[in-house]
């Protein structure tokens, strides 16, 4: 079966994702193994979000650092099929899994299970050096895995990732292209150097002019990853972005970990919109 497109979706000309950073679960090195905590937390993270206006949301396993590399053990996967599950039952948005730092086999297999809607990949396709090590991608897999299981789910895959050094100085436009085409990502992720950090505009500009070229720009959406906020939304949309995805410009002091703002949503929202209108 051929996925829905990436875009079609979203109720949104440039979605606006908004990000459920879960606590630490049960296993992990910071975790308290409240599982009610936990799933409060993610409920009422996910609810703001939706009432401040976003199209979408991510569910991540953020406090499970140190992060296993790319095979998370199966407690982490039944953890995440549970919460996620809630929170697609609980928003009428898309919502999309990110198991850290690379499980994209777990991270589909939830998504397919949980009704979610598409997945985040950090390495798809390439390798990365990071602080788990060399992460390679698995793209080979995770679209036989996807075709195997019958899963509706969109893949939205990283280039150059975030906390990432590309392994062979692979060039952003070539990254860009095996990612798109030979990887078939349905959708890329452009990113600042970590969580947070601002993405480059230039770096933005580049991935677009790629795939403009190569005519795949209304196939293979962008997303920016890191670092927008409400003041940045609107030339990173003008710089080619077809959607954001936002974390820490949406939680009570601009601080990752802390909950999700309602006012900072909001604020965010209607930044995008004024921008997708002008």
């Amino acid at each position: 079966m051929s996925p829905t497109p990436l875009l079609d979706r979203f109720d949104a000309t440039h979605p606006v994702v908004g990000m459920v950073h879960l606590p630490a679960l049960p296993g992990a090195p910071a975790s308290d193994g409240d599982r009610a905590a936990i799933s409060d937390r993610a409920l009422e993270d996910a609810r703001r979000l939706e009432a401040g206006g976003v199209d979408g949301l991510i569910v991540e396993n953020f406090g499970d650092a140190p992060f296993y590399p790319d095979d998370v053990p199966k407690h982490v996967v039944a953890e995440m099929t549970a919460l996620v599950t809630e929170l697609t039952t609980a928003v009428d948005v898309p919502v999309g899994v990110n198991v850290l730092r690379n499980d994209a086999d777990a991270a589909l297999s939830i998504a397919a299970a949980a009704n979610a809607e598409f997945v985040r990949i950090n390495v798809h396709v390439g390798a990365a050096a990071t602080d788990q090590g060399v992460l390679e991608g698995q793209a080979h897999e995770i679209l036989r895995l996807r075709s195997r299981i019958n899963a509706d789910v969109a893949i939205l895959a990283d280039v150059h990732v975030k906390h990432a050094t590309p392994v062979g100085e692979t060039a952003l436009e070539q990254a860009t292209l095996e990612t798109a085409e030979r990887g078939r990502a349905d959708g890329v992720v452009v990113s600042g150097t970590g969580t947070g950090s601002k993405t480059a505009l230039e770096d933005v500009e580049r991935v677009s002019s790629v795939l403009r070229e190569t005519g795949t720009d209304g196939a293979t959406p962008i997303f920016v990853g890191s670092g927008v906020t409400s003041e940045t939304i609107g030339e990173t949309l003008e710089a080619g972005a077809d959607g954001v995805i936002v974390g820490t410009a949406t939680k009570e002091g601009g601080e990752t970990t802390n909950p999700v703002s309602l006012e900072r949503v909001e604020t965010v929202v209607a930044a995008a919109r004024d921008s997708s209108q002008s």
